[in-house]
């Protein structure tokens, strides 16, 4: 059995395809070849713990995974994510591998599904990129979409302006040309292809901004009391696309909208489904599309086995 540090896996991941694997996940899990049970969690005073679990059929492996986000923790100088990955062999129950990935591993495979989403959902030409939110997934958002788009122009929101300086002179020693704006209106004018990355309880963005053409990645509801998104966006689209449709009938931007009787799970759409070629993605630049990720284990069992078999 090994340990996997966290400086192992900051060292292999640059090395491993991980749009490709994470991709052949989602397929999976929407061909039902997976055995993924409901999220567990743990809702603290202070934070909240994520545990994620499952399996792919006729696979080697199956995954257990501890993530938390303790979002005060930089008051104290930490980071707010943490936890760890466990992979264990299918065939015999034993314990292959520990990956201490201190919750880095979950950061990123959230922003591979948002690159996976912008390719497939975003609008060919990306005018600017819109980031609502200055925090990790924010940051690691953007760098992912350097495999999908080619647009580096940026507007990002945030309510502290010293968060929102810190972004700007970090991401722009990474090539971009930032904006900032501490009015969140201001995101849905000029840009058309934009992700969303807080803790929000109370929806940030209004439909009464949202153009034509626009493409939304909701990442940071992903439990059933936060919400980014005005319901009425996504009565708007023409697309609305889940992760996981069991999971977002239950947690979500999807489940607000639901509640609100803005959408029904008719409309709904699976990623997974679009990136196999089952069901359409975006067919025209004029169309609203709306991913709502709110992260599978399957995900989690992609990269984690990525890893392991890379360190192998």
């Amino acid at each position: 059995m090994e340990i996997i540090t966290l400086q192992k896996i900051k060292q292999i991941l640059p090395k491993i395809n991980l749009i490709s694997e994470i991709e052949k996940g989602f397929i999976s899990y929407s061909e039902n070849q997976t055995v993924v049970p409901p999220v567990g969690e743990l809702l603290l005073e202070k934070g909240e713990v994520h545990i994620k679990y499952g399996y792919i059929k006729d696979d080697g492996y199956y995954v257990i995974k501890i993530a938390s986000g303790f979002y005060e923790n930089a008051k104290y100088g930490i980071s707010s994510s943490n936890g760890l990955m466990l992979l264990f062999k299918q065939e015999t129950g034993e314990l292959a591998s520990i990956l201490l990935d201190e919750g880095y591993l979950t950061d990123v495979r959230t922003a591979i599904a948002g690159a996976i989403s912008a390719k497939y959902l975003a609008p060919k030409n990306v005018n600017k990129i819109g980031i609502v939110g200055t925090g990790i997934q924010a940051r690691l958002q953007l760098r992912y979409l350097k495999d999908v788009t080619d647009c580096r122009k940026v507007l990002v929101w945030g309510r502290s302006e010293e968060k929102l300086v810190n972004y700007k002179t970090e991401m722009e020693l990474e090539d971009f040309e930032v904006e900032t704006t501490q009015n969140a209106s201001n995101i849905l004018q000029p840009c058309n292809l934009i992700v969303t990355t807080t803790p929000s309880k109370e929806a940030i963005l209004s439909a009464k901004n949202l153009q034509k053409g626009t493409h939304i990645t909701a990442v940071g509801s992903d439990t059933p009391h936060k919400q980014e998104l005005d319901s009425e966006i996504l009565k708007m689209a023409d697309l609305v696309v889940a992760d996981s449709i069991s999971q977002c009938l239950e947690r979500g931007e999807i489940y607000k909208a639901i509640y609100a009787s803005k959408i029904t799970e008719n409309e709904l759409v699976e990623l997974g489904d679009i990136i196999s070629g089952k069901q359409s993605g975006r067919t025209s630049d004029e169309q609203i599309t709306i991913a709502d990720l709110t992260g599978v284990a399957v995900q989690d069992i992609q990269i984690a086995k990525a890893v392991f078999k890379a360190l192998a």
